[in-house]
């Protein structure tokens, strides 16, 4: 029976969602459940083990990976590009399971841009302080905010059309929206697929009502979104980010904000948690959400559960769905 290592952070060994996919895990081979953060405290684990299921971290760099026995497979929730270079360049079989966050990423995505567009969370909060608007038939439309509209329609863009983006373009097709995408590395039949069109950055500022931070940290997306990016966003644009907080300059979005004629929406921030004292708390029109894009029960058991599917497939011999292969590399997160 081979040895397989579990390394996660100590909540996920006693998550209740994770015990039919723990079971799983016994019934393949001998597991031994780890927390270890460093690579000084998972290397003798490392060693001992045939299968090693882990989320990125600690960073498996060559030199630990050349002083392990033979590697059957590596099971990642995610990891970096230099860990994928790595474990692919010491021949050894890996697995990611990252695009089982997607659904829940792309929920989240289009629930903030409709919150933004819609101002519920506005009206939900003026309903508990008793100080809510009536739509009043004598003072109607003269008296509706004009910033508060429908998505049916509206242009959108996406930066990153992968998992996450593909699936929140699914959910934009019946919106009706004229599509605009932003992603050097996707096929362009892929981007007609969602009734879509590729552009350039600079236009996708130009034209579009909402736009979709989705693509991955690296350094071609480092600040992609930079002052005079950021000056040039439509009045009233959305401007929603679930992706990483790295692409965008957030001294010049606040700034941006401040002038209130931009909405934000956010579930990721340079500073994690948000500092109390940070100005986005005080603004308005900025939407926040403390990064829970993704971190829900149904997500973390299917992380989980692509990665053994795709163990059990390689011991059976068949094809591996998540399978990392070098030509995705590219669009995994940089660090």
């Amino acid at each position: 029976m081979p040895n397989i290592l579990l390394n996660l952070p100590p909540a996920f060994h006693n998550a209740e969602c994770l015990t039919s996919a723990i079971k799983r895990l016994h019934g393949l081979g001998t597991l031994r459940q780890t927390s270890h953060n460093t690579p000084e405290e998972i290397a003798d684990d490392l060693a001992w083990a045939d299968a090693v299921f882990m989320w990125a971290w600690p960073a498996l760099d060559d030199k630990l990976l050349a002083d392990c026995a033979p590697i059957q497979f590596i099971g990642h929730i995610d990891m970096s590009q230099r860990m994928a270079r790595a474990e692919l360049g010491a021949n050894i079989p890996v697995s990611l399971s990252k695009a089982g966050w997607s659904p829940a990423v792309a929920e989240m995505a289009l629930t903030l841009i409709l919150a933004s567009l819609r101002r519920t969370s506005n009206h939900h909060a003026a309903a508990w302080r008793g100080e809510e608007k009536w739509v009043d038939a004598i003072t109607l439309p003269l008296d509706a905010d004009p910033y508060e509209r429908e998505l049916t329609g509206l242009t959108v863009g996406i930066v990153g059309l992968g998992q996450v983006g593909q699936r929140l373009a699914s959910f934009l097709i019946p919106f009706e929206v004229d599509l605009h995408v932003v992603d050097p590395y996707v096929h362009d039949d892929v981007i007609s697929r969602y009734n879509g069109r590729r552009v350039e950055l600079d236009a996708m500022i130009a034209a579009c009502d909402v736009i979709v931070l989705c693509a991955a940290a690296n350094e071609g997306t480092s600040r992609l979104f930079n002052a005079k990016r950021i000056a040039a966003l439509r009045p009233g644009a959305v401007f929603v980010n679930v992706a990483r907080a790295m692409l965008v300059d957030n001294d010049a979005l606040i700034e941006r904000l401040k002038q209130g004629n931009l909405f934000a929406a956010l579930d990721v921030f340079e500073h994690e948690p948000l500092e109390k004292d940070s100005p986005l708390r005080n603004l308005p029109n900025a939407y926040l959400s403390p990064h829970r894009a993704g971190g829900l029960h149904g997500s973390i058991r299917r992380v989980i559960e692509f990665l053994i599917d795709d163990y059990e497939a390689l011991l059976a011999g068949r094809d591996r769905r998540h399978a990392l292969v070098a030509d995705r590399i590219a669009a995994l997160d940089e660090y």
